[in-house]
C-alpha cells in the first residue's frame, strides 16, 4: 500500500488586516515601510490561537471522516499558548479523538511544521496520523516582520492507503545557521541582515538539500511541477528554483499579498494551496527553511482530484473582511496596552478539577442523546429535557460542533466586558434538535438576525493573565 497524504485542510482567519494602515500608523518612524504597504494579511480574531486555529484546519481537513482511524496528533507551532503543557492534547479533546490517540508538540524551528510532516511519514502505518501546524507570532510594531508576517493553519492527514499524494523521496540538513531567533521570556523574534540570510543561509543550505533529494528520488528539477517554499526574502525562492533546473512556472505564490507569512505552518499552508491545483502525476516539492532544511517530495495520484477539504486555503481566502483598525490589530495580540475597564477585572482563576472531568463537555463540546426518546440536549445530565419522557440515565454522547444551527434570539451587549465590543451572543437551536445559549465571534451587530445559519468554532473563551492559563469554549458563527 502506499504512504502518503490521505486529506489535507487549511484555516486563515476572516479579518484581513491592510499592510497601507500599518504603514500609515508607523512611516512616521520608518519611511522605508511605505515600500511594503501593499496588500493585506491575515489577523487572527482575539478569540484565536495556534491551538483553536489548529483545531479549525484540522476539521477542515478531516471532514466526515471517520476519526477513529487516527493513531496519532502532532502539532507544530512556535507561538504555543503552554510551555508546559501538551498544547496537542488540547486539539485532540477538541477533535472528540479517543484517548488511545498519541500527541506530540513540535516547535523552536520555522521548520516546525514540515519537520512534523516528515516524521509522521516515517511513523505512519495501519493508523492514520494528524499533523496540523499554526502560527499566530506576535511582532514589534513598525518592524518588516509585522507587515510579512500572517496568521493562519494547515492540516494534513498522513498514512497507508489510498493517497491523494504519494511520498517519493525526502532529504534533511541540519545546520545551526541562526537568521533570527526568539529568547526564553523575550516576546518577539529578533532578525539578523537580509543579505546575509540569503546568501550564507538559503542560497547554500536549500541547494545542498534539493542535491541530496534529487539523488535519492532520482529525479530532476525539470520534473518538478509544483516547487513550494516559504520565504518573506525578495528575489529567493525563484534563483533557487533556477538553479535546480526547476522551471519559473513551477515556482508556487507563496500568498504574500492574501495572507502573509504564517511561520511554522507556511510551508503546510502552501502545500495545502498547491494540492488544490494539483495533477495526477504531478511533481510536489515542499521545502521548509530554518536552522538547516526539510525537503519532501510528492506525487500526486488519481485520487487529487475526488478528495477535497471543506472550504481550503482558496475558500478560507475568499471568506475574508477588510479590517483597517490598526490599534485593534495592536490590543488583540497585547502589543498595546489599553484601559479594559472594571468589568475585565473578575478573578479568572480555573478549577483544573472541574475542567477535566468536564473535558469532554467544554472542550469537545460534547452533548446527550436520549436513548429511550432521541431527543439531542446541551449538555448532557442524568435526565431527558423532553417532557413526555424524562427518562433517568439513557444519554449517550453526541457530538454538537458540527451541527449547523439557527438563531432564536440574540443581543448586542455593549455592558458586559469583551474584547471586541459589543458582546454579541444568544440562543441557537440546533436542526438536528437541542439548543444553547452562546457567544457569537467574527460577526458584527448588523449581521445577526433571528433564523440566520450558524456554525460551531472552538475558541477563547478567556484568558488568565495571573497565571498564563487560556481556556476555551466553543462559539457560534455565520455559517458560509
Amino acid at each position: 500500500m502506499s504512504k502518503g497524504i490521505l486529506a489535507y485542510g487549511a484555516y486563515i482567519p476572516m479579518r484581513r488586516l491592510q499592510r497601507k494602515a500599518i504603514v500609515a500608523a508607523n512611516s512616521w518612524f520608518n519611511s522605508a515601510l511605505k515600500s511594503q504597504a501593499k496588500g493585506e494579511r491575515a489577523m487572527a480574531n482575539w478569540d484565536e490561537d495556534s491551538v483553536t486555529m489548529a483545531v479549525a484546519a484540522a476539521r477542515d481537513c478531516l471532514g466526515e471522516r471517520d476519526r477513529n482511524e487516527i493513531g496519532a496528533v502532532h502539532l507544530a507551532s512556535t507561538s504555543l499558548p503552554f510551555a508546559d503543557r501538551l498544547n496537542a492534547g488540547i486539539v485532540v479533546n477538541a477533535l472528540n479523538l479517543p484517548e488511545n490517540v498519541a500527541g506530540h508538540d513540535h516547535s523552536a524551528t520555522q521548520r516546525a511544521g514540515l519537520s512534523a510532516l516528515a516524521d509522521a511519514l516515517g511513523a505512519a502505518g495501519k493508523s492514520a496520523i494528524l499533523v496540523t501546524s499554526a502560527e499566530k507570532r506576535r511582532t514589534k510594531s513598525a518592524s518588516p516582520l509585522e507587515l510579512s508576517s500572517g496568521d493562519g493553519a494547515a492540516a494534513l492527514l498522513v498514512g497507508e492507503g489510498e493517497p491523494v499524494a504519494e511520498l517519493v523521496a525526502s532529504a534533511s540538513r541540519t545546520v545551526d545557521f541562526v537568521d533570527h531567533y526568539r529568547g526564553e521570556n523575550v516576546a518577539f523574534d529578533y532578525t539578523w541582515e537580509e543579505r546575509w540570510i540569503r546568501d550564507e543561509g538559503y542560497n547554500k543550505i536549500v541547494p545542498a538539500t534539493l542535491r541530496d533529494l534529487f539523488a535519492k528520488a532520482g529525479a530532476r528539477g525539470e520534473d518538478i511541477a509544483h516547487f513550494v517554499m516559504p520565504c518573506t526574502l525578495a528575489k529567493v525562492a525563484g534563483p533557487i528554483a533556477k538553479k535546480a533546473g526547476i522551471a519559473e512556472g513551477a515556482v508556487r505564490d507563496t500568498l504574500a499579498g492574501v495572507c502573509g507569512d504564517t511561520g511554522a505552518a507556511h510551508a503546510l499552508v502552501m502545500f495545502a494551496h498547491a494540492l488544490e491545483a494539483a495533477k495526477p502525476g504531478e511533481l510536489i516539492l515542499v521545502v521548509a527553511f530554518g536552522q538547516g532544511c526539510d525537503a519532501l517530495l510528492f506525487r500526486a495520484t488519481d485520487k487529487i482530484a475526488s478528495v477535497k477539504p471543506t472550504r481550503g486555503v482558496s475558500g478560507w481566502l475568499k471568506r475574508r473582511r477588510e479590517e483597517t483598525n490598526y490599534q485593534k490589530f495592536l490590543a488583540f495580540n497585547d502589543n498595546i496596552e489599553i484601559e479594559r475597564g472594571m468589568r475585565s477585572e473578575v478573578d479568572k482563576a480555573t478549577a483544573l478539577s472541574s475542567l477535566y472531568r468536564n473535558r469532554n463537555t467544554i472542550t469537545g463540546f460534547m452533548g446527550g442523546k436520549c436513548s429511550v426518546c432521541g431527543t439531542l440536549q446541551f449538555p448532557k445530565t442524568n435526565v431527558c429535557v423532553n417532557p413526555n419522557c424524562n427518562a433517568f440515565h439513557t444519554q449517550e454522547p453526541y457530538p454538537f460542533a458540527d451541527i449547523e444551527g439557527r438563531i432564536m434570539s440574540y443581543t448586542a451587549d455593549n455592558l458586559t466586558y469583551s474584547a471586541d465590543p459589543p458582546a454579541c451572543y444568544g440562543m441557537v437551536q440546533f436542526d438536528a434538535g437541542g439548543r444553547i445559549m452562546i457567544d457569537f465571534t467574527d460577526v458584527t451587530p448588523d449581521e445577526i438576525d433571528v433564523g440566520k445559519k450558524m456554525d460551531m468554532v472552538f475558541r477563547i473563551k478567556d484568558y488568565d493573565p495571573q497565571r498564563g492559563f487560556t481556556r476555551y469554549f466553543w462559539k457560534a458563527t455565520p455559517a458560509a
